[in-house]
């Protein structure tokens, strides 16, 4: 299987209150490096949009501690319609995000000493290793893992890790994320009831639950700052769990999407289509390259048996600096080369305090 994926780029999080929301995280979890803010029209995410266009505004931030970004998105064309109940473990779709801290018991004290809600203390997965949960004030929650991978010794976490995602049949849902999202080392496969799981809303169920991660580290542009990944699905075994998103459409508030930063798209094009996802939707059909104001590039969707949105996008154009209006244009560049360190740690010039 030929390497296709550089890392995950970012999460999309739907919001009812963009701006207050994306102020939140960029006090609490440190999500304060704007790559990109943009107010539109999704034209092209019609199978998952009811059909219908739909406006709204959005933001690329990541944070300089390494890790994948947060897409803060926001309807504005019509009400975000928020969940009317609280989610359970094991729901079909994103559960909870996963965000990277090399100091557990630092990136805990932090939260505390902010008044994050906190889950529960921090505990261990299967495998021994260290991770807790805290909750935004929108319903959304996180899990922090420990991990020695960071890009910059800057905050106490870092940024997106992962996902745990909720799976009907987990043999029918690891295909994907192992031949598709080449997610290759299972870490661990384990079904019952966890203690690690008990302070989640529904988590004292018995479950089925596989960690995966890549066995080899990701090559390209921009993988030093993104930084190795893993994701957990977890199937319900006491209940039938219902979809995410149910009676509610993409873009509405909760986890959207997780989005993977790739170097060819037509490669990947052609993997899903022989697995047998092809693409929902599909940038270069009608345009090599999607302008998106600050940055430029091409995008895509599958859908997994589950339900999940999974994004591909290929990168063509991104700001470096944009008060000096310094660029990087991709398109030439051998895809498995990583971009300068200095470059990647200029980045941080785009901080910001408040939105």
């Amino acid at each position: 299987m030929g390497n296709i994926i550089t890392g995950i780029q970012q999460i999309g999080i739907g919001v009812s209150n963009f701006r207050e929301a994306w102020n939140w995280y960029i006090q609490n979890f440190h999500m304060n490096v704007k790559i990109f803010e943009e107010e539109a029209v999704a034209e092209l995410m019609l199978p998952h949009t009811e059909g219908k266009t739909r406006k709204r505004i959005a933001c690329l931030a990541i944070n300089m501690e390494g890790g994948g970004g947060f897409e803060v998105w926001q309807h504005t064309g019509k009400e975000p319609t928020p969940r009317q109940d609280q989610l359970l473990a094991g729901e079909l779709g994103i559960n909870y995000g996963k965000m990277k801290t090399r100091n557990i018991q630092g990136a805990y004290d932090d939260l505390k000493e902010k008044g994050v809600e906190l889950l529960g203390s921090i505990n261990t997965n299967p495998a021994g290793e260290n991770h807790f949960f805290a909750r935004d004030p929108y319903k959304n929650i996180f899990e922090f893992v420990e991990t020695q991978a960071s890009f910059k010794h800057e905050n106490p976490n870092g940024g997106t890790y992962g996902a745990i995602i909720g799976v009907e049949n987990m043999d029918e849902s690891l295909p994907v994320y192992q031949d598709i999202l080449e997610y290759d080392q299972v870490v661990f496969d384990k079904t019952g009831t966890f203690d690690d799981l008990k302070s989640l809303p529904g988590g004292n169920e018995a479950f089925r639950r596989v960690l995966l991660r890549h066995s080899q580290p990701k090559k390209g542009a921009f993988s030093p700052l993104l930084g190795q990944t893993e994701i957990e699905l977890i199937e319900a075994k006491d209940r039938k769990p219902s979809g995410v998103f149910e009676g509610r459409i993409w873009g509405d508030p909760g986890f959207i999407h997780l989005c993977f930063d790739i170097q060819s798209m037509e490669k990947m094009r052609n993997r899903c289509e022989k697995k047998g996802f092809p693409f929902t939707v599909d940038s270069q059909k009608d345009n090599p390259t999607f302008d998106m104001g600050e940055a430029a590039g091409s995008f895509s969707y599958i859908q997994t048996p589950e339900g999940t949105l999974i994004e591909f996008v290929e990168t063509h154009k991104v700001p470096v600096v944009k008060k000096w209006k310094w660029h990087v244009n991709l398109k030439n560049r051998d895809p498995q080369k990583e971009l300068p360190r200095f470059m990647l740690k200029a980045l941080g010039m785009n901080k910001v305090k408040k939105v």
